[in-house]
């Protein structure tokens, strides 16, 4: 509490005390006559209509209150609040006359898990509020109330609907004016202060806004996992809140020029037209299910001549809708790390955006995509056959020489370099295709997980694509596996351990490496087990296509020929010089043994 309201509240206390002393009327006493009647002492008690009346505070006290509290403002204090609304093919965003602020949006075209309709935020889950800094301290406008005018206008990109809020004391006004396009998610604003005098302390507005995020997804732990805070730094540089901690806060000092109250599928944003100034971010997880995060945003909004313009984002995280609202705002769906990253912006987005044109079944377009992807990698798949394919001829030398040299480790590893240069065989030849292939195996990781494209699509027994196909519920909870049997899961497990079986024999492996590829599958089983199904589908279909395309492969690529051509290479390199390479690795080696004997 500052000294003027603290001052304020003596003197309302004052007022009141004298108001009471001199001039509160009290009742004359009656003098009643004598009847041969026995009167009763107890009085009828008031009905509930008379009580309200007595306990309602008299107008001119909350005309004095309101004074102390609101100075000049106070007449803005008065009144009664309506709603007023904007919409368009995509939301409908309703506001309250008294603030003049959203109260709550309605995204038209999507349900919440639930099917009922999906409400981004209302007035009890969400508060937006603006504050001024004036003579009398902080004053929120949202205690002062508006007259609503709205109506439609027509620009070059379509309608566009309009409300304007005006509230007017003495020469001071306040306008909020709202704007709504045909197809947009972009609520627009301009606020506008005039005739304030030297009432306005400085040039700012607080902008404060605490959202209790609603529960739109069935699965309220993996919305927790993608939803945080992100913000744009007006230097172009994009950063965020951690996803993972229970608690987490920061406070930009710098130039913003976005902020963002990010869900698994949703974003509700704040973009300023400029800048905002500074701005203190909080999020909480909280310990119920009544809200999947809090978040709180305290934003610094600079005026220049009295106005200053923002735009809300209300709408899904849809990368290419993101991406033309705002630099950087397609930052709010999580793409993974940079090299993976680049493979979900540039392909495979373009390409289910591409296919969408022509297949309405998700299911059907993640096996399109499978058999695209494994078409154009085809060549490498080739080449780590055929690399694997060379391994598994030379197995007998390779065993020949660990037999010889079982004793001397470093002089095997030698000789087994000689003999693959003697042959012209490549140790990674098989594994090196592989590896580049593993940027788009990554990307789906963190594609599907976060695709809105995938939301409530259902699949064969699927029913939403977006979240785990729970084929069978347990009565009880498997630790790191949970409640139920996700289908796809499974078919995508038998179907990677069948895979690496099939290469464990074309590779003969043998060791650790050979019991490593059985070990995975197993791991991945009670990881994805409640993971997107989408996800896991892909990963089966993955296999299987893979399984084709190395049955196709070995029609074509035969052993005996193989043999033929490395026996040509052992004859064409018989006296060939070891290259540079093969020379400083024999070196190292040849010095790491030395060092270990002086040990």
């Amino acid at each position: 509490m500052d000294r003027n309201q603290a001052t304020g509240l003596i003197l309302f206390a004052a007022v009141i005390l004298v108001y009471s002393i001199f001039f509160a009327s009290t009742p004359e006493p009656q003098v009643q006559e004598p009847t041969g009647e026995v009167v009763s002492n107890v009085q009828e008690p008031q009905s509930s209509e008379n009580l309200d009346l007595v306990l309602e505070e008299p107008d001119s006290l909350q005309d004095i209150r309101a004074q102390f509290q609101f100075g000049v403002f106070a007449p803005l204090t008065r009144g009664e609040a309506s709603e007023a609304t904007l919409e368009n093919d995509k939301m409908i965003v309703t506001f309250s006359t008294k603030g003049a602020e959203i109260t709550q949006v309605i995204l038209k075209e999507f349900d919440s898990w639930d099917r009922t309709p999906l409400v981004l935020l209302d007035e009890n889950s969400s508060d937006i509020s603006y504050e001024i800094n004036t003579t009398k301290g902080p004053l929120s406008l949202n205690e002062f109330f508006f007259n609503a005018n709205t109506g439609t206008r027509t620009s070059e990109a379509g309608e566009i609907s309009f409300v304007e809020f005006t509230a007017q004391t003495g020469s001071a006004t306040i306008k909020r004016t709202y704007t709504l396009a045909a197809g947009s998610y972009l609520v627009d604003k301009n606020l506008e202060l005039s005739g304030f005098g030297s009432q306005l302390v400085d040039s700012n507005v607080n902008i404060l806004w605490d959202d209790r995020l609603k529960k739109h997804e069935e699965d309220i732990e993996e919305s927790r996992r993608k939803t945080n805070i992100n913000f744009y730094k007006s230097t172009g540089k994009h950063d965020y809140l951690s996803l993972t901690k229970e608690m987490a806060s920061e406070q930009v000092s710098e130039p913003l020029k976005w902020i963002g109250f990010s869900q698994r599928f949703f974003t509700s944003g704040i973009i300023a037209a400029n800048q905002f100034n500074s701005a203190n971010l909080e999020q909480v997880t909280p310990k119920d299910t009544l809200s999947v995060k809090n978040l709180k945003a305290s934003i610094s909004l600079p005026l220049e001549n009295g106005q200053a313009g923002l735009s809300y984002y209300f709408g899904p995280n849809n990368f290419k809708v993101l991406k033309s609202i705002t630099p950087g705002f397609e930052e709010n769906v999580d793409m993974g790390y940079v090299f993976v990253s680049w493979v979900n912006k540039y392909i495979i987005v373009n390409l289910f955006q591409f296919l969408e044109k022509y297949f309405s079944n998700y299911g059907i377009i993640i096996i399109l995509v499978v058999l695209i992807i494994k078409g154009f990698l085809f060549p490498l798949t080739y080449k780590s056959y055929v690399g694997m394919a060379k391994m598994r001829v030379i197995k007998p030398e390779i065993d020949e020489l660990k037999e010889k040299y079982k004793d001397d480790p470093t002089k095997q590893q030698q000789e087994q370099m000689k003999l693959f240069g003697q042959l012209g065989v490549s140790p990674i030849s098989g594994c090196l295709p592989m590896l580049l292939q593993m940027p788009f195996l990554f990307a789906m990781f963190f594609f599907f997980p976060n695709s809105i494209e995938m939301r409530q699509e259902s699949f064969l027994w699927a029913h939403d694509l977006s979240t785990y196909d729970a084929f069978i519920k347990l009565p009880f909870t498997i630790p790191f596996y949970g409640a139920h049997i996700s289908l796809f899961t499974l078919l995508m497990t038998v179907s990677q351990i069948a895979y690496t079986h099939f290469n464990n024999q074309l590779t003969a492996a043998q060791g650790p490496m050979k019991n490593l590829g059985y070990i995975m599958p197993i791991g991945f089983m009670f990881i994805l087990n409640s993971y997107p199904a989408a996800l896991s589908f892909y990963y089966f279909v993955s296999n299987m296509v893979t399984f084709g395309q190395q049955a196709l492969i070995k029609l074509f690529v035969d052993d005996k020929k193989i043999r033929e051509k490395i026996e040509a290479s052992k004859i064409k390199n018989a006296n060939k010089k070891k290259s540079k390479f093969q020379q400083k690795l024999e070196d190292a080696m040849k010095a790491a043994e030395a060092n270990k004997k002086k040990k």
